[in-house]
């Protein structure tokens, strides 16, 4: 069985697509058969950074450990019960095509409320909940009182996560291991950012989740996307000495792999 990765929030700008694509390559580089799928049919951010790296990996002729991205499969209307939905049989489709050929397969989620979204927060064994570290990203999972302190209630995700917790618990599957990570974190000591880390600790003791280190605001990663790199590909393309930036770029990534503590994975980087 595949193991599930979910990536996703309902805000966008929070840096899912480039968590997605670092946690999907260095599960690849580490040997494990990772396949993807993007369900922003619109956007399609996550399925352009992947098409990019192909489209580079060919003309540099490079040979790099990469996931494999995969397309929802069409499904006939006609095929449907009365109130089936069509997103849930190509979501389900999909997943049941290559659960037996992929040690993981992660699946990024669109920066809105859809119906696809929320039966793949329901297929999670771990959902990432990347989020930018402000009260108007932490609006997302929870509501809070002026001054920032005291949390008056959960937020519309919140109760869709709680929704997926109730169906896999009722399906008698493991519960989903969420994990929120913290992007874009700044490097100077603010009062905003002490309250920010107040309160995603007090919220992830009442609606259970973990908190893990995301990546800082870094321009290596808007250099990376038009190539469809990561961080531990650039010694592959001939960067012989990354820069200090470069440097703990890829440490927040470790840390990140290593806070998901995903099954059978040794870090290695």
């Amino acid at each position: 069985m595949a193991h599930i990765i979910v990536v996703g929030n309902e805000k966008g700008g929070a840096g899912k697509s480039t968590v997605s694509m670092h946690v999907a390559t260095a599960l690849a580089r580490m040997g494990h058969k990772t396949s993807v799928l993007d369900l922003d049919l619109r956007q399609r951010t996550f399925g352009r950074y992947v098409d990019n790296r192909k489209a580079f990996l060919k003309s540099a002729e490079l040979d790099l450990p990469s996931p494999q991205m995969h397309e929802l499969p069409e499904i006939d209307p006609e095929t449907l019960n009365p109130g089936e939905n069509i997103y849930d049989h190509r979501l389900s489709a999909a997943v049941a095509e290559l659960e037996p050929t992929s040690e993981f397969i992660l699946i990024d989620c669109p920066g809105s409320h859809t119906r696809l979204s929320q039966v793949a927060h329901s297929l999670a064994d771990t959902l990432i909940t990347p989020l930018n570290d402000s009260f108007i990203d932490f609006d997302l999972l929870a509501h809070t009182d002026a001054s920032g302190d005291k949390i008056t209630g959960p937020s519309v995700y919140s109760e869709m996560v709680w929704n997926a917790r109730q169906l896999r618990a009722q399906a008698g599957l493991a519960p989903i291991d969420w994990v929120v990570v913290r992007n874009r974190l700044g490097a100077q000591r603010m009062v905003n950012k002490d309250k920010m880390e107040r309160a995603i600790q007090n919220l992830s003791k009442r609606i259970g989740f973990r908190i893990a280190p995301g990546f800082n605001e870094r321009v290596i990663f808007r250099e990376l996307f038009p190539r469809g790199l990561t961080l531990l590909d650039l010694k592959d393309i001939g960067v012989k000495q990354l820069n200090i930036s470069n440097v703990a770029a890829r440490q927040e990534l470790r840390d990140l792999m290593k806070a998901l503590d995903l099954p059978g994975v040794e870090i290695n980087f």
